[in-house]
């Protein structure tokens, strides 16, 4: 897909490996200094960048629409917030360029920002989540994805996203412990079919965060990854959107916030970071951060 003011991985299908990064300001640093560098030296081939609520405050500046991740706690669950400076969603064909790419963005950040937290990433099994469902299944196409995932206004705003980055992480030995029909309930698809299940509980994760039952419907565009450290293991959610309501209406009922029906997917998983970012468009193939003042 192609939109030449959206930074392309945005759109772009997901890459074979990743890596989600956050940064954070170092002490005595220049931010500004830095933010003209990655907007000179950036290539938004490399993965898309985000900028958090307290960076942008830092220069003075505000993005309508967006603010920090507020956390969150529900009957058995919470999100906790993690909120930093910058993030930035890199991706590649291999490990090597990933590695390649995360270690040229340190060097465009050095001495302004200092690396927060860092998780590799990677896709499985062609898009399925380490549960074995797929992932994305209601993921808007063509037309439809630009609309749930750009933003719509003047230059330097027209063609920018708002991201909701969370890392859930799986107890996978709980829900395998689970037999199939009791796993296919929670999560409403048939595993090997992907056919949603017309009897669901309304517990079922198909049927909290069912997109088109909010309103107004809450469609956004999903570019979420597996992560596994060996030790622990799950899902980098990542979530497009033309603004944060989609993510935060789809959250709050999953959480049991409007109507006490906790999603079954806190059952073995849990989400251990939360922020929002706004990803900048793009200018002549470089960010633009004119809403910045840069």
């Amino acid at each position: 897909m192609s939109n030449t003011l959206a930074q392309p991985g945005i759109l772009n299908p997901t890459p074979a490996y990743g890596a989600s990064l956050s940064f954070r300001p170092q002490p005595g640093g220049n931010v500004r200094r830095a933010l003209a560098r990655l907007q000179q030296d950036f290539d938004p081939a490399w993965g898309v960048i985000g900028l958090g609520e307290p960076l942008v405050a830092a220069l003075g500046q505000s993005i309508p629409g967006l603010h920090s991740f507020t956390a969150l706690s529900g009957q058995g669950c919470g999100a906790p917030a993690t909120q930093h400076a910058l993030a930035a969603l890199i991706g590649g064909a291999d490990r090597s360029e990933v590695f390649n790419r995360i270690e040229t963005l340190k060097v465009l950040l050095a001495d302004d920002f200092e690396l927060e937290d860092a998780e590799d990433t990677f896709l499985y099994a062609g898009g399925r989540d380490l549960t074995g469902y797929e992932d994305g299944t209601e993921n808007p196409e063509d037309e439809e994805a630009e609309s749930a995932a750009l933003a719509n206004g003047d230059a330097g705003f027209k063609g920018s996203s708002f991201v909701a980055i969370q890392r859930w992480e799986h107890d996978l030995e709980r829900f395998n412990a689970h037999p199939p029909a009791t796993r296919n309930a929670m999560i409403g698809r048939d595993r090997d079919s992907n056919e949603e299940l017309e009897e669901a509980p309304p517990s079922a994760h198909v049927k909290r965060s069912a997109q088109e039952d909010f309103a107004p419907a809450a469609f956004m565009l999903r570019r979420s990854m597996a992560w596994s450290t060996g030790k622990a293991r799950g899902l980098e959610f990542v979530a497009y959107g033309h603004s944060l309501q989609p993510f935060e209406q789809v959250l709050h009922r999953m959480m049991g916030l409007d109507d006490g029906i906790v999603d079954a997917l806190f059952d073995f998983s849990r989400p251990v970071t939360g922020g929002y970012y706004w990803c900048p468009p793009l200018k002549t193939g470089r960010l633009d951060l004119s809403q910045l003042g840069l």
